[in-house]
């Protein structure tokens, strides 16, 4: 018997506001708005995702409770939440930078491709990374 296909297709972001998170990841980063509807409750089912990537994206929660306040900008305890792989480093950098993206160190080259961390709108950390070879 075949193993059942796995795959992680959405990871929750914890947010302040779906419109400046929608704005930033779409902005920003590139992501495109690939679903977004009404649950209800001011609530709503956003979800953002690089292009071309089909299955894998964010989901936009805007907090609702202290305790999720609380959370934004710091959902990985301060370590690197997120990776951003790219094909073109270099042009994703400079494109993010045009959008006050703040990154906290310069871009360096590792044995396994071009990275730099960066901040999202809240403070949550990312790399941003080219493998080497892509």
């Amino acid at each position: 018997m075949d193993a059942p296909s796995h795959a992680i297709s959405l990871v929750t972001v914890v947010v302040r506001s779906y419109e400046e998170a929608i704005t930033f990841f779409t902005e920003a980063l590139r992501f495109q708005v690939v679903d977004d509807k009404p649950l209800g409750a001011g609530k709503r089912w956003v979800v953002v995702a690089p292009p071309s990537v089909p299955g894998t994206g964010l989901l936009l929660a805007e907090a609702a409770t202290p305790e999720q306040l609380d959370r934004v900008g710091d959902q990985a305890g301060g370590r690197v939440f997120l990776f951003l792989r790219t094909g073109d480093f270099w042009s994703d950098y400079r494109h993010m930078q045009t959008y006050g993206v703040r990154f906290t160190e310069a871009p360096r080259e590792e044995p396994y491709g071009t990275v730099a961390v960066f901040l999202d709108l809240y403070g949550n950390k990312w790399d941003l990374i080219q493998p080497t070879g892509a």
